[in-house]
This record gives C-alpha cells, structure tokens and sequence, in this order.
C-alpha cells in the first residue's frame, strides 16, 4: 500500500501553515480554535454512516484525517510531535491492547477480552497519572463528549470496579423510584430540585440502557429520527387540510399521530 498521498496531504498543510506562503485563516488556527471543525467532522462521518452513503462517507473521513493532521502540525511548529509520533502512538497503543493478536494471549470469551481491554486501559491511565494524589478511576472521560456518552463511559468505568447491580431487574426499581421524585419535585414547585431529579432519572435510564446492552446515544437518536418522521407525517395531514397546526386540537393531532405509527410501522 502507497502511503504517496499521506506524504502529499502532510506536504499540503505545511505549505497552508507556511508562515509568509501560507493562507492566512490556516495560519491563524491553533489547538483550541479547531476543536469545533474536529467535532464536526466527526459527527459527520456518523452522520454518513448512518445514512449509508458510503461515498459521502469517503469525504467526511477525509476530513476527519484533515483535522489530525492539521494538529499534528501546529504541534510539530512547537515541537512538541509530529504525525509520524501520533501514527507511531496508536499503533503501539493497538499492539498492547490485543496481546490476543500480536502475542500468545488467549481469551475465551468476550467477557474476558473485554475484562483484558479495560484492564489495560487502566495501567494506561494509572502510568499517566503516577504519583497523583487525587487519582481516580473515573479520570479520563472527556468532559466534552455528549451527556448520554459521557454518563456511559462513567458508568462503564465504574461498573469494571464493581461498582454496579449485578442483576437488571433492581434498576427497573431504581427508574421508577428517580420518576417518583421527579414527579414529587414537580409537585412541590422548586424548579432547581426538579432540574436535579430530572438529571438523576436521566442518569439511571443510561445505567438501564448498558444493562440491556443498548446504546444510549443511538437509541435516543433513532427514537428521535422516529418522532421526526411521524410529526412530518402530521404536518402534511394538516397542510393538505388547508390549516396550521396551530389550528387543531389537540386530540385530532394525537390521532393523526397514532395513524403515523400504524401507516410508518407498515412502511418500515
């Protein structure tokens, strides 16, 4: 395999970065200016996938290996790396996670695959923070990941240290429970503490979703695509009746929703 156009994409954003040939907006960007377009280009790369538009998807990644390459290059002006270390880091990252792979490690199930992944993952995180008093092993989590995957993460790190039910049916409990004081907190009027419960019935939701092995973050986002097309479903009823939705009851705008689930069902 030909790493020809690695080389010339590396070439191209030293010449963008060239401090009097450059472009000035390339120049003007350091670390933390990017950090919304590498975001972005993420959530776009998901966004191609999801819709299986693998062509589309081609691109977005391009532009996803932009922004790596980008930072690699503003860090290799202050040296501190270069593309080549950060290529170098993860492919040793890769040979020290699968043992299983590149070594006579030998996993007999899943389970202790996974138990081996998050085991090395944490002498990573303890190396990196040796001699740090407030070590914990929560630390690491970006804080800027979405909530739904940054509660995850958090649950799944706490839960590889036993802090977690070792059966499903005590979180149903716990759900019905943190909507109990929701309801309680909506009740006594206090906003803040409603906020507070609201947060914790979120919470546990999460820990609900992991035990049942569904992803949080995409069942959100494919409930949310669900309700999309059901309400365009209710917006075109109406507009072919002359009206706004505004100018509906309530009642015939949940029939028409509940005509959307029967009539999409069918569809899907």
């Amino acid at each position: 395999m030909s790493l020809a156009n690695i080389e010339k994409l590396l070439t191209i954003m030293a010449q963008l970065r060239h401090p009097e040939d450059g472009c000035a907006w390339d120049l003007k960007q350091d670390f933390y200016s990017l950090i919304p377009y590498t975001i972005e280009e993420a959530y776009e790369v998901a966004d191609a996938i999801e819709r299986n538009d693998l062509e589309d998807l081609r691109s977005e990644l391009g532009d996803l290996l932009l922004q790596v390459v980008f930072h690699s290059r503003i860090a290799e002006e202050r040296g501190l790396f270069d593309f080549e270390q950060v290529a170098a880091a993860i492919s040793d990252k890769l040979v020290r996670r699968h043992p299983h792979v590149f070594a006579d490690a030998r996993y007999d199930s899943d389970e202790e695959r996974q138990r081996a992944w998050d085991e090395a993952k944490a002498r990573e995180r303890k190396s990196k923070r040796a001699g740090d008093e407030n070590e914990s092993v929560l630390d690491g989590v970006a804080k800027s990941l979405p909530a739904l995957v940054q509660c995850e993460k958090i649950q799944n790190r706490a839960a590889s240290h036993g802090f977690d039910w070792p059966e499903t049916e005590p979180v149903f409990d716990k759900v019905m429970e943190e909507l109990q004081e929701v309801r309680e907190a909506w009740h006594a009027g206090d906003q803040p503490h409603i906020q507070e419960e609201v947060g914790d019935l979120l919470l546990v939701v999460v820990n609900l979703a992991r035990h049942l092995k569904v992803n949080p973050e995409i069942a959100l986002k494919e409930a949310t695509r669900k309700f999309t097309r059901r309400f365009n479903y209710i917006e075109r009823q109406v507009e072919e009746s002359g009206r706004e939705l505004r100018d509906c009851e309530l009642a015939e705008l949940d029939g028409l929703w509940n005509e959307a689930k029967l009539k999409l069902k069918r569809k899907a």
